[in-house]
């Protein structure tokens, strides 16, 4: 990919979009898990926090594909394909950007003492899906 999100995939990540991230366990099996989606500048990401098994997974391999239905579209959704990096720089202030888009609180109200939350930024290598209308996502 170019390194440019379509506008389109922009928008529907900017939304209330809950993602079903898809890692590798080590025996290769998948894993999933749903997450609360967000946009880091240009590159698609979500929060976690260390000790989660999606992200014990993302260290050793870090591949990973992300499915994202559409809400305003439900025969709609995105496939992410790409690669995770994994920072903790801004975290803890996406976390509470997340908990006031998604459930309307200032900050992130789940959070158990001395975790520690990272995000996971996607460099992604390859968007598919089915656009709204039926059409390929741009």
């Amino acid at each position: 990919m170019d390194g440019t999100l379509p506008e389109s995939v922009r928008q529907l990540l900017l939304d209330k979009a809950y993602g079903h991230v898809i890692t590798l366990g080590k025996d290769g099996k998948p894993q999933v898990t749903m997450v609360w989606m967000d946009v880091n500048g240009n590159t698609p990401s979500f929060n976690t926090s260390e000790g989660r098994v999606k992200l014990r997974n993302l260290r050793r391999d870090p591949r990973v594909i992300v499915a994202i239905q559409n809400r305003e579209h439900p025969q709609s959704y995105l496939l992410l394909e790409g690669t995770a990096t994994i920072t903790t720089d801004g975290a803890d202030d996406q976390i509470d950007k997340l908990a006031n888009r998604f459930l309307g609180q200032e900050r992130y109200h789940f959070r158990q003492p001395g975790e520690r939350r990272v995000t996971v930024n996607i460099d992604v290598t390859k968007i598919d899906g089915v656009a709204p209308g039926f059409k390929r996502w741009n």
